[in-house]
């Protein structure tokens, strides 16, 4: 078990808001210089425009490098640098010129790279029409890549990591091509792992491949010199699928409304009815809970369920959301007087961030 590790939520909070927050500001920053020095127009929009509305996804993030002891800024370096690859690949994927799946793998190639310190950098442009960005996917890979270097045993947890990655880029490439598509491509890649997960359906399934926090727990541990080959399994079946599903089941549920208007695809919508939607919610609330229980640090991993529920249940976009004034209830019920406490302190941050 890591010494220092925030065992209650007012602890956590006060860590998150003096520590962890601070020091990511600082490193967006950076990314956002970089971003700005960008020379093709359409690439410079995408990256700045990934950095300035994704930003809370490397805050939540950062929130693992508390596991790393006095590496936990070294950790914040390779989380805001990955989930800005990330966030900019989405954009690129997904609001940007190309429907063409070849270049989507092409680009995500460059999240695998990130994670293996051997592997040489590439042409992640290759397939598309823009292609000066001034270095700045080659950095963002690079700085993964130098901060994994200071790793003594990463050889040992290195393909689960990328095992994870591999799912991720997989959905990407599926879900970003041409609209007809999406589906048949998704199902068709979920029964190549259906018998490994018959719980699921094949959009749970693409749902709980769409998370990074099973990657930024890894690093974290690694960082602190905790990883053995026994705690990257326990990591991956603990994360995978329930915890990274319950984070992106919930991103899916407040983006309904966003989602509909811009025709994306939404997992949430695959639901028969809105029951079935709460009991699946509340089914990966409660299997969250039951596999976390084998890990160290087991007080921390349970505050990051509870804060994921309160924080996406925070977001002001829930106030629309009439319709699902029942699920929201029953899901903070459910999760537990803590996710009420991140809950009302979250709600009071983005209160007080929206008048500075």
């Amino acid at each position: 078990m890591s010494t220092n590790v925030p065992t209650n939520a007012p602890i956590l909070m006060k860590n998150v808001y003096q520590k962890i927050f601070p020091q990511v500001k600082s490193e967006l920053r950076y990314w956002s210089k970089r971003a700005k020095e960008i020379p093709n127009e359409e690439l410079r929009t995408q990256a700045l425009a990934s950095i300035k509305d994704k930003k809370f996804h490397c805050q939540g993030g950062s929130v693992y490098s508390l596991l790393a002891g006095d590496m936990w800024r070294e950790a914040i370096r390779f989380i805001v640098a990955y989930q800005t690859i990330s966030d900019y690949l989405d954009n690129l994927c997904d609001r940007s010129t190309s429907l063409d799946p070849t270049d989507f793998r092409m680009l995500h190639q460059s999240m695998e790279d990130a994670l293996s310190p051997g592997n040489e950098i590439k042409n992640y442009y290759q397939y598309r029409e823009e292609q000066a960005d001034g270095d700045y996917l080659v950095d963002l890979v690079q700085t993964c890549q130098q901060v994994l270097l200071k790793i003594r045993h990463y050889s040992i947890f290195q393909s689960q990591m990328v095992q994870l990655e591999s799912l991720y880029s997989d959905l990407q490439v599926h879900k970003h091509v041409v609209h007809n598509e999406r589906i048949p491509r998704l199902e068709s890649w979920f029964q190549q792992h259906q018998q490994r997960w018959p719980m699921l359906s094949w959009y749970e399934f693409s749902a709980c491949t769409g998370s990074t926090l099973g990657i930024f727990c890894m690093v974290s541990y690694g960082l602190n010199d905790q990883m053995t080959e026994e705690l990257a399994e326990k990591i991956f079946d603990s994360y995978f699928p329930f915890l990274q599903g319950l984070h992106i089941m919930l991103d899916y549920f407040i983006d309904q409304q966003e989602d509909e208007e811009e025709g994306d695809l939404n997992f949430c919508n695959y639901y028969q009815t809105p029951q079935e939607l709460e009991q699946r919610l509340v089914y990966f609330v409660e299997q969250t809970n039951y596999h976390v229980q084998t890990l160290p640090d087991r007080a921390f991993h349970e505050m990051i369920q509870h804060g994921l529920v309160g924080l996406y249940l925070a977001d002001p976009k829930v106030k629309k959301m009439k319709q699902f004034e029942t699920i929201v209830k029953r899901l903070i019920r459910v999760s537990g007087r803590k996710s009420q406490f991140f809950h009302w302190n979250i709600k009071i941050y983005n209160r007080l961030a929206g008048r500075n």
